[in-house]
């Protein structure tokens, strides 16, 4: 098996000031807001076909990721058995399959890290 990546789906920025980047991204980049996660602080900004997630800092940023929560890639197909056998033959460890919420709506996704510690989420087809 190998992996077919179809695009970017989202990144998740970890920012100190909510509006302050709402307002860079909306009136300067022309990023319009999708929708709000109050319960987790949580505001995510239309990026043509993507995603730009945007979620409070809470203090200083992670030293392994900087202020880049994670980076998710939009797979097809996700096939979980597959997907598993794939990463561990290259020494890969994955988290959980759940639903998650994307640029295309709610589907399968897991996280993994990179060799440098960077979180990656690789998101399957939308639900339905």
């Amino acid at each position: 098996m190998s992996i077919t990546i179809k695009g970017l789906d989202h990144v998740v920025l970890r920012v100190a000031d909510i509006d302050r980047a709402i307002r860079f991204y909306c009136e300067v980049l022309g990023c319009t807001e999708a929708r709000r996660v109050e319960s987790i602080g949580l505001v995510q900004l239309r990026a043509g076909a993507a995603l730009i997630d945007l979620v409070p800092a809470d203090g200083a940023p992670d030293v392994a990721g900087g202020n880049m929560d994670h980076f998710c890639l939009r797979i097809d197909p996700f096939d979980e058995a597959d997907l598993r056998a794939h990463l561990t033959a290259h020494g890969v460890e994955a988290g959980e399959v759940a639903r998650r919420y994307g640029a295309e709506g709610q589907g399968p996704s897991l996280y993994l890290q990179d060799p440098d510690g960077n979180t990656v989420e690789l998101k399957g087809p939308p639900d339905g």
